[in-house]
């Protein structure tokens, strides 16, 4: 790989940077090129950057974008600082907020972060930048799930499991926006937080099978995958529909679902720009707000990671560019490889 190539003339900007797997302890801060939008492309300076559960996969060697190197993230909120050719919804010094494209769009780890004008909407007014940056990849997530896919409406009966986390705590949310009973799995030290969102009854379940307590719903929200997976499927209604968010199917997933009369569906979620405009609207009118778990320091980014390795979570993380950093030194142009960041 060749060696950074800025000039004392081009803007650079601070980028998080892993060349190998393992622990958080792989992230790098280094300094590379700031990007310049192409057609049909916004500059953004990051103001907000969530992390998923996805970015620590990832991580590990447990994501779809291959070998790194690379720069991390996909939630971004922050202010347009210049368009590419073709573009007329967005204008520099506009707030927007929204999700590179996933998998292969990855950088938002970093101070600025080019990306396509129409994975991005206009920041609600009734957030910060904080609270939009931990909304779009969870959000969307649930809403691809919920409403595209299950399409849950008025009545519904949905389980959601992990409730209290990133995704799940945002789809109680958007579940009962729809109008439907929500029934949750968490610990029980998370059903206060969960009930507050909505969730008209929980389930603890290292006490309970949840598969034994919960029959008859509608759809079932899985994040977790595995033997979860087909755990869920006896909870259905005949016709009933598992939707999860792990995009590998359990052994035998397909045929249990036939044999119970149930279906199941696995989805990975994409960049939506109709999807962020309906997600602005919940939080624009109050039914959608994600609880922050945590805020690091772009440049503590390890930490977060560690943080979430943990699974302890409840609600998101959050990177904010600009930030205090809380130890460690970046490093300087000429000591690490440059990254190819893809925006």
């Amino acid at each position: 790989m060749s060696e950074p190539s800025a000039g004392t003339d081009h803007p650079t900007m601070l980028a998080i940077w892993q060349e190998q797997f393992g622990g958080p302890d792989v992230l790098q801060r280094v300094r590379v090129p700031r990007p310049e939008p192409g057609p049909s492309e916004i500059l953004v300076r990051v103001r907000a950057a969530g992390v998923n559960p996805t970015d620590w996969k990832h991580r590990a060697g447990r994501g779809f974008l291959g070998d790194p190197p690379y720069t991390l993230g996909w939630d971004v909120s922050g202010d347009v600082v210049a368009v590419g050719i073709g573009v007329t919804i967005l204008k520099p010094g506009d707030e927007v907020f929204g999700m590179l494209p996933y998998p292969h769009g990855a950088g938002a780890h970093a101070e600025y972060v080019v990306g396509p004008t129409r994975a991005f909407a206009p920041k609600p007014a009734a957030i910060d930048h904080v609270q939009a940056g931990a909304i779009p990849l969870a959000a969307l997530t649930a809403w691809q799930a919920l409403v595209d896919t299950a399409q849950v409406s008025e009545g519904d009966r949905v389980l959601i499991h992990a409730a209290a986390g990133g995704v799940g705590h945002l789809a109680v949310q958007i579940a009962k926006s729809r109008g439907a009973t929500v029934i949750g799995t968490a610990s029980a030290g998370k059903h206060d937080f969960v009930r507050g969102l909505g969730a008209d009854e929980m389930i603890d379940y290292r006490e309970v099978d949840f598969a034994d307590a919960v029959t008859d719903v509608d759809v079932v929200l899985d994040t977790i995958g595995g033997e979860y997976q087909l755990r869920s499927l006896r909870t259905l209604r005949p016709g009933g529909l598992l939707v999860s968010t792990l995009p590998r199917p359990a052994d035998g997933l397909a045929d249990e679902a036939d044999r119970l009369g149930v279906r199941a569906e696995l989805i990975l979620v994409e960049a939506d720009h109709a999807g962020m405009l309906a997600i602005a609207d919940l939080v624009e009118t109050g039914r959608l707000r994600a609880t922050i778990a945590e805020t690091f320091a772009l440049e503590d980014a390890a930490r977060a990671h560690e943080s979430g390795d943990t699974g302890r979570t409840s609600g998101k993380l959050v990177l904010v560019p600009g930030a205090a950093a809380q130890s460690g030194s970046e490093v300087e142009p000429g000591e690490t490889p440059e990254p190819n960041i893809v925006g």
